[in-house]
């Protein structure tokens, strides 16, 4: 970009102001505008950041202009403190970057501005406001751009991030624009690949968020396939405690469905749930006899993980446990053995929105280990965790 270093800030705006009808000279003036922010002061950052919004909302259709503005609404949002912008002004920056990227969405550099500046924001507070239009960019960054890219591993941090902490209608509403297929998708480009990288572990942790009280997604994730990429990364990555961790999680939320529970009721995955219990602490190892390949794992603290899973299981009782392996008393005998095992100051980083699923389980009077689940849970989460003592 070519800088007029005889352009101060007051100059700036002027020329600005002048040509706000003439793209051509405003991107210029843009390009003063962004240099001004990243190597030198502004005095008056709120009237740069009119002057910015005014040049990108008025010229749409002007590429370079959005791409040189959005790169300067990431030094003001960046350097100003968040805490001074009102609700107003937030949802007018983040509009105009959405419009930006929305018609430029194949522009590599139009995508990484937004998504860099849109990182600098509460997510998913401050985004909720135009929640679907977001989720529609960041599902084509993650599909549709190149993989393994910058833009798409900061996109799908993105993903995850509106995809946690926001209610049921919105997970829901994320399953309808066809996040969990997506998600898959990735999941079997890596598997194909043999590529265990960030993208892979937040696929993984952004089903798990999706899935999470969500019935209808759980089942999306079942009829996508999902059980078979979740061993085929067993097989291929068998040592990567991240992604267990994350894989575990979300089979937690499909296990939590009664109605879904008899399509995890097979041989096969309930001998891969049985035997990675017998994990108790770091470098143990454990071998999986899966259609007649062994797996071999080192576990930690992921076996954790898999409690809930056989809990909920068992609690339909044991006429629903239609297998004759594993038997349903040795896999809820080797639960309560590897629980006893754990100690319950143990930190599990897992942040529950509710424990109703954990109450469900406690009341399970005919599945004792059920409830010897649930209660170690509670035991555990109030022990470690003040907030949840409030």
């Amino acid at each position: 970009m070519h800088h007029r270093r005889d352009a101060n800030e007051e100059q700036i705006y002027y020329a600005a102001a002048a040509n706000l009808d003439r793209p051509a000279v405003l991107q210029k003036v843009l390009n003063d505008l962004y240099h001004l922010f990243r190597y030198e002061t502004c005095q008056n950052i709120n009237y740069a950041l009119s002057v910015v919004l005014e040049a990108m909302d008025r010229h749409i259709n002007e590429k370079h202009i959005q791409i040189s503005g959005s790169a300067t609404l990431f030094y003001i949002v960046k350097g100003k403190d968040k805490t001074s912008f009102d609700m107003r002004t937030k949802r007018m920056v983040i509009g105009t970057l959405l419009n930006g990227m929305s018609e430029y969405r194949s522009d590599d550099t139009m995508m990484r501005n937004g998504c860099l500046t849109l990182c600098q924001f509460k997510i998913p507070e401050d985004v909720l406001f135009d929640y679907e239009r977001l989720v529609h960019l960041l599902l084509h960054i993650v599909s549709e751009m190149e993989q393994e890219s910058f833009v798409q591993r900061i996109g799908i941090y993105l993903l995850n991030s509106v995809a946690c902490q926001v209610d049921g209608s919105q997970k829901k509403l994320l399953g309808d624009l066809g996040a969990i297929n997506r998600m898959l998708g990735l999941i079997e480009d890596r598997l194909a690949r043999r590529v265990c990288d960030d993208v892979l572990e937040v696929a993984w942790s952004t089903m798990w968020n999706v899935t999470d009280e969500t019935s209808m997604n759980c089942q999306r994730f079942l009829d996508g396939r999902g059980m078979e990429f979740f061993l085929g990364c067993l097989r291929v990555f068998p040592d990567k405690e991240e992604l267990l961790r994350n894989m575990m999680g979300l089979l937690g939320n499909v296990a939590e469905v009664r109605a879904l529970r008899p399509r995890l009721m097979t041989m096969q995955f309930m001998c891969v749930f049985a035997d990675l219990l017998d994990s108790c602490s770091d470098g143990i190892e454990v071998i999986i006899h899966n259609r007649g390949h062994d797996i071999c794992l080192l576990q930690s603290s992921s076996s954790r993980s898999l409690w809930p899973v056989l809990s909920h299981m068992a609690s339909d009782g044991p006429n629903t446990w239609t297998l004759d392996v594993p038997r349903r008393e040795v896999v809820l005998q080797r639960m309560v053995d590897a629980i006893n095992r754990w100690d319950l100051r143990t930190e599990r980083n897992i942040n529950y929105r509710s424990f109703e699923p954990i109450s469900y389980l406690a009341k399970i009077y005919h599945t004792p280990q059920c409830q010897h689940w649930a209660v170690w849970a509670l035991a555990n989460l109030t022990t470690v965790y003040r907030k949840y003592l409030l």
